[in-house]
């Protein structure tokens, strides 16, 4: 009788540890969200938004882009001041963002938009939870 009750103690915090380690290791696995940053000097707003916006637009969010800040007031507080329109996008991972800067129809939106903005655009791995 006893040896069943050890036998089912050990077995139950055996379990515990795999259960233990498996979600140790998972967590382990998860990538980092990322985030781009946009900053954009818009040259001609009239041909930016009727040519460009909306191209872009649906290439970040089929992308699996998320509209965090996008072209709000800002603030500077030191250094130089940011460009006149700001926009914060948050992905999955620094691969996924990197996938959208290797696809064709990101680029294709980004040569409209070169003619009518100038960029400064750069991706920043965020802190896993």
């Amino acid at each position: 009788m006893m040896n069943k009750y050890i036998t089912l103690g050990l077995t139950a915090v055996v379990s515990a540890l795999l259960g233990a380690t498996a979600m140790q290791a998972l967590h382990a696995q998860a990538k980092p969200p990322a985030y781009s940053v946009a900053e954009i000097t818009v040259t001609n707003q009239d041909a930016y938004d009727k040519e460009y916006v909306a191209l872009v637009v649906k290439a970040l969010q089929d992308a699996g882009g998320k509209f965090i800040a996008r072209a709000g007031r800002t603030v500077s507080y030191e250094g130089a001041p940011a460009a006149p329109r700001v926009v914060l996008i948050q992905w999955e991972s620094l691969d996924k963002l990197q996938a959208l800067q290797n696809s064709s129809a990101y680029n294709d939106a980004q040569t409209i938009g070169r003619k009518y903005a100038t960029f400064r655009i750069f991706g920043v791995e965020g802190v896993s939870q």
